[in-house]
């Protein structure tokens, strides 16, 4: 629905008998949020008159300036394919407003926006697709999600069909049914592991569809009597989830990744973007991977990657180049996973990339060895670093990175850290079931 006007919607809400409005935005840490209005109050909502409370909004304002505007994103309106007439739900993406009507620094979507503009002032378009992996898990008697799965199937699997696999088929017609193309879903590496591709689309129409992706996941999954979990590992000793993120950008409608001349068919462009993805790899992984959680995925022997280099074929490395050149040419960052705001995930991607093209950054030689197999004394020798090895060291990297800081801007900057400094803080002074078994009788 790229160009739709108010009274179009007003008339799809009448037509499909729509009850309530879902005006939807996300908090600073990626969480879906929404102020759910009747139908009566529609044409209200598209003039951008709602009002909410940002002080109850994680990282949004104090108390003191709380009243905050939805500015509607009239192409992002889409009927839930759930409910029956006169009980159907739909919604709109939204921007956040102050009163006054100037754009909300603590935005995540204006945040990306302000990076997309960035791009476009330098002649470019970014395209990017997220593969978002998920776990589905039984629901115990209490309702409470257990770690319990329906399946013992492992990657692409052809298995009997379990409630996992029905599940599945159903979030694919489900997101058929919004206008989603979807390109493969398939069984994932552990067991109750899943994948389900969408087509690529431009930067800001990719965050929005992976916000929307997320939601109807989970609302299925919930349909079947089961848990949709992004957490990045919920399974001691199993492959944790990834969101490995594909990314090019476009000049004139042209793949600026692609030179049939270049070193590996890569264009200069591609290379310096390239190099600014590796020289802010570190800085970036508190936002692309932001949970504590998300370091335990982040360890030698379970696909992921934990060395900051690329390759065209091993997919050790924290960057991959799939093997397609021409309009098909991209780069596959392979850290981020699926907890990550989408929004703030993919503007500071483009924000580094773009730094590396404007800084003309050195992409480096290729590794085509095994990085996982490497002594340190080797990885040393090709100048491959680690990624942060947990969400503290994450934090103390993005502190330190000028670029990625000014891409998020300070508000945002400001609240995130705060509010992952406590989450790390509140960890470390957990005491575990692993420390209890090893320690309590010991000593």
């Amino acid at each position: 629905m790229s160009s739709v006007t108010p009274s179009e919607i007003i008339a799809l809400v009448r037509e499909h008998q729509v009850r309530f409005l879902r005006l939807q935005f996300t908090d600073i840490l990626g969480v879906n949020k929404n102020v759910e209005i009747p139908a009566s109050q529609v044409k209200k909502a598209l003039e951008g008159d709602i009002l909410f409370d940002g002080s109850s909004i994680e990282g949004f304002v104090r108390v003191e300036e709380s009243d905050m505007l939805l500015a509607p994103d009239l192409s992002t309106f889409k009927i839930f394919p759930w409910g029956e007439p006169g009980a159907r739900v739909a919604r709109l993406i939204c921007d956040i407003t102050m009163p006054d009507g100037t754009p909300f620094a603590g935005d995540p979507r204006g945040v990306l926006k302000a990076q997309v503009a960035r791009a476009a002032s330098m002649g470019f378009t970014m395209n990017a697709g997220m593969e978002a992996e998920f776990f589905l898990f039984k629901l115990g008697p209490d309702g409470v999600p257990t770690r319990d799965t329906h399946d013992v199937g492992s990657y692409f699997d052809l298995t009997p069909v379990d409630l996992g696999e029905e599940a599945r088929r159903a979030i694919v017609i489900a997101l058929e049914q919004i206008g989603f193309e979807i390109e493969a879903a398939h069984h994932e590496v552990a067991h109750g592991q899943h994948e389900i591709d969408f087509r690529y689309a431009d930067a800001l129409t990719t965050a929005d569809n992976l916000a929307t992706f997320r939601f109807v996941v989970r609302n299925v999954a919930q349909q079947f009597g089961m848990h949709a979990s992004f957490m990045p590992k919920p399974i001691y000793g199993q492959n944790g989830s990834g969101m490995h993120t594909h990314q090019s950008l476009f000049r004139a409608g042209e793949n600026a990744f692609h030179d049939p001349r270049g070193a590996y068919e890569l264009s200069t462009t591609a290379h310096h973007y390239l190099g600014g993805l590796l020289q802010h790899a570190r800085g970036m992984s508190a936002i692309t991977n932001p949970l504590v959680n998300s370091y335990k995925r982040l360890v030698p022997g379970y696909e992921a990657p934990v060395h900051v280099a690329w390759s065209l074929r091993n997919r050790s490395p924290l960057i991959r180049v799939p093997a397609r050149r021409g309009t098909g040419t991209r780069l596959e960052l392979r850290s981020p996973d699926p907890s990550a705001n989408p929004y703030l995930a993919l503007a500071v991607m483009l924000a580094a990339g773009l730094d590396g093209i404007e800084t003309e950054a050195s992409s480096r030689e290729p590794v085509h060895e095994n990085i996982w197999e490497m002594s340190h004394r080797e990885r040393r020798r090709l100048r491959i670093d680690d990624l942060p090895r947990d969400l503290n060291e994450a934090c103390d990297e993005l502190e330190k990175d000028e670029v990625v800081c000014a891409a998020l801007g300070p508000h945002i900057t400001e609240h995130f850290l705060a509010a992952k400094r406590q989450e790390w803080r509140d960890y470390v002074t957990q005491v575990s079931e692993w420390e209890l078994r090893e320690y309590l009788a010991k000593y």
